[in-house]
């Protein structure tokens, strides 16, 4: 399964407490353009909208450019919101857990499985600055004590 897009900032700015995947509903040169390696996942999150009785999931914010092969597209919104594949009972089960207090989803990775083009989010709790101090300090450390370990080696 190679990852074609990573939310890097995901996992430091929330604890991931439940993954889930999805399909992505896309045009053909967004195909295209994401398995170039082209897409972003950086500030964008995900929506649950009921319309005419039916509830539905969306990925805002996730900014996928036109194709360069496919030519100048004047119409094109990089930023629009696309659609995700999910079940009925899995949309609900989302809608219980957002409806906590502090729960959100939030996009991880969009990556291929087989030939189709798939999203992992996750429901994740929004970390407070002492705990982002924490991971920094945390991250520093194993870091000094890799290097630390290194020069001894030698």
């Amino acid at each position: 399964m190679p990852t074609l897009a990573i939310n890097k900032k995901a996992s430091f700015d929330y604890e991931l407490l439940e993954k889930y995947e999805a399909g992505l509903v896309l045009f053909g040169h967004e195909v295209k353009s994401v398995r170039a390696g082209q897409a972003s996942l950086k500030g964008s999150y995900l929506s649950v909208r009921t319309t005419n009785g039916k509830t539905e999931l969306f990925l805002i914010g996730c900014q996928i450019p036109p194709y360069k092969q496919a030519g100048t597209m004047p119409d094109y919104d990089r930023n629009r919101e696309r659609k995700l594949l999910v079940k009925k009972g899995e949309i609900n089960r989302l809608l219980g857990k957002k409806k906590e207090e502090g729960l959100t989803l939030v996009p991880i990775k969009i990556y291929t499985k087989h030939s189709f083009l798939k999203l992992e989010f996750a429901v994740g709790k929004g970390k407070k600055r002492y705990d982002k101090r924490e991971a920094i300090k945390k991250r520093d450390v194993e870091r000094d004590l890799r290097t630390f370990t290194k020069r001894g080696k030698r």
